[in-house]
């Protein structure tokens, strides 16, 4: 069986920022909308397990026994490090460390540089005292990208790791994936559905399960990987429930407005012409405000009692420690 594919940038069918609830009864999330990808590989279920499991031994071609998931929020060495927040943080069996990610839009950073800092947090948190012995695991930074990480990509996965001028790798620790979608919805455009990679299957399975067009096609592909299979029936499950409906627009508002107010302050921080000392208590301000508006968000969602702490840290801003100490205050 061909299928035939027209779409290179495609969003979900329900895009987040307009539904609160389920539109109708065969709607269903988008996994990319990084709520469903997160709640695919979250759950407390066998289904949603044996997916990651699935997922990441095919990103990594071998085979990985069991995982666990770990904390979103990584350790922080000072007070003045970065907080950063996971999006599936897990440890396998033999002691590595992976984290997963959905990036269904370019943001217009260095995403690379950000996905090395990551990895580097990572490592650092899983290295072991050994006296001489310097001993840590791999760790692996996964991200799945809706977009080409280089322009004009056609590879479907790159895997970097540091090598020098002839290609001889250092230690294989530091491990950054990316899978690129568009690049996977390029190459499989007339691609029969038995010649399709597992890689390949994911990443269709990814853009298309919540299209109706695409129904029929992205059933033959589920039925034949286990763990796709798996990733179905916990997408189908969750988009049963209005509120997870309510929680992707929540997240959705709350990262809207706060991209709103940081394009606004940089606005604000280009017109004016002020001198070094009046620029200082301009800024003094404007972070008093954001900070405010920040909180007031964090508050809100907190009152809706959807998120978990971490969720509402990354989608207002604050740290996990600001969010924990208003949860209190309103308790």
């Amino acid at each position: 069986m061909e299928e035939m594919f027209d779409e290179v940038n495609v969003g979900p069918q329900y895009p987040a920022e307009l539904y609160t609830k389920r539109p109708n009864d065969t709607a269903l999330l988008s996994p990319l909308n990084d709520f469903t990808f997160k709640s695919i590989f979250t759950q407390e279920t066998e289904e949603s397990n044996l997916a990651l499991k699935s997922f990441i031994s095919v990103v990594l071609n071998r085979e990985v026994l069991s995982v666990s998931l770990k904390s979103n929020e990584p350790y922080k060495e000072t007070s003045k490090q970065k907080s950063m927040f996971f999006d599936v943080s897990v440890e396998f069996n033999d002691g590595e460390i992976a984290d997963l990610e959905m990036q269904a839009r370019n943001q217009g950073y260095n995403f690379g540089t950000r996905a090395e800092i990551q990895t580097a947090r990572m490592l650092s948190n899983n290295a072991k005292k050994g006296g001489k012995k310097w001993k840590a695991k791999n760790v692996y930074q996964i991200s799945v990208l809706n977009f080409h990480y280089k322009e004009d990509d056609k590879k479907e996965m790159r895997w970097y790791t540091m090598k020098d001028e002839t290609g001889e790798t250092l230690s294989e620790k530091l491990n950054v994936i990316f899978i690129d979608l568009v690049s996977i919805r390029q190459n499989t455009k007339h691609k029969p559905l038995e010649s399709l990679s597992s890689i390949e299957k994911w990443g269709l399975f990814f853009s298309y399960v919540d299209h109706h067009d695409k129904e029929d096609y992205i059933k033959n592909i589920v039925s034949t990987e286990e763990g796709i299979m798996a990733a179905d029936k916990t997408v189908r499950k969750i988009s049963k429930q209005d509120s997870n409906w309510f929680t992707q627009n929540s997240i959705w508002v709350a990262e809207r407005d706060r991209s709103a107010r940081m394009e606004y302050e940089k606005e604000k921080m280009r017109e004016q012409g002020l001198q070094e000392g009046r620029q200082q208590g301009l800024q003094q301000g404007l972070q008093q405000g954001s900070q405010q508006k920040a909180e007031e968000i964090a508050i809100n969602l907190l009152k809706i009692g959807l998120l978990s702490n971490e969720q509402i840290a990354q989608s207002s801003g604050l740290s996990i420690e600001k969010v924990l100490e208003l949860n209190t205050k309103m308790s």
